[in-house]
């Protein structure tokens, strides 16, 4: 990271351009104005003395006299990201959301491919550091469609292609983590309520053996304290003709022993009768 760091610094394109410049190998037509190159050549001056509050000052002065130099706007957007230095230009308050403007017009509109090559390049530049790898590569091959020789953007590009594959196996990786965490936290909630579950059933089987349980004790309680002598009951079910069997037969039994002792008696009777006759 620190030699990338290094590479950045040290291949931005963040140099100054006199109002003439040329498109390839055709001299471009010089539309600017005495004024406007005199405050240019000032604000270069300022720029290289590092005082870049006052290079913007003369870099305004010549966009006055005329509004759509394109050396002025870059030089502009230059000292404006010098001034910015690493802020986010996404804020409007800052320096480099306005440079950043001014570039991406000139790289779409400038009649100067030079100045549009820089602007593609730098704004490249200013993408990646903001780690928008997609952007950056954009502005690196359209820096290289205005000069294919150009080897730093050519550099630049690989790098941006390689933070971008780094990137995008990173978020894959975190994509694959969330869903693991998601999968295992949806077990532990699987497995908790089939606890749960299992928990509420032991608990109802074991109120439905205590309410049996109560129940067969208190029937049974109520037979004990029902309980009558053998005597009663046996009269009862004799009423009721709903004796038992063993019951019946041995009643029965004792009659007929009975009746054989009588028989017997009056067998006996009868015999002494009938030898006090004869």
């Amino acid at each position: 990271m620190k030699r990338l760091n290094i590479i950045l610094i040290t291949i931005c394109m963040l140099f100054p351009l006199c109002t003439r410049v040329y498109a390839g190998n055709a001299p471009a037509r010089d539309t600017s104005t005495r004024k406007e190159r005199n405050f240019i050549r000032q604000g270069n001056k300022h720029y290289n003395d590092k005082h870049f509050a006052d290079a913007e000052i003369l870099y305004r002065k010549a966009l006055e006299e005329n509004e759509l130099s394109e050396a002025g706007q870059y030089n502009l957007a230059l000292s404006l990201i010098r001034q910015a230095g690493n802020a986010d230009p996404n804020n409007g308050n800052n320096p480099m959301a306005e440079a950043q403007a001014l570039l991406n017009d000139l790289a779409r509109t400038a009649n100067n491919d030079l100045i549009a090559e820089r602007s593609f390049y730098n704004l490249g530049n200013m993408a990646f550091n903001q780690q928008q790898y997609d952007q950056a590569i954009n502005m690196y091959k359209g820096a290289l469609r205005k000069n294919p020789d150009n080897d730093k953007a050519r550099e630049n590009l690989r790098l941006a292609q390689l933070k971008r594959q780094q990137q995008q196996d990173q978020q894959d990786n975190k994509q694959d983590k969330q869903d693991q965490d998601q999968q295992q936290q949806q077990q532990q909630q699987t497995s908790l309520i089939n606890r749960i579950l299992r928990i509420k059933t032991k608990i109802k089987t074991s109120s439905r053996s205590s309410r049996r349980i109560k129940n067969n004790s208190s029937h049974n309680s109520s037979k004990v304290v029902s309980v009558m002598p053998m005597r009663q009951r046996f009269l009862k079910q004799w009423r009721t003709k709903k004796m038992p069997r063993v019951v019946k037969f041995r009643k029965w039994k004792r009659r007929r022993g009975r009746l054989q002792g009588v028989i017997q008696v009056l067998s006996g009777s009868v015999r002494q009768h009938l030898a006090d006759l004869l």
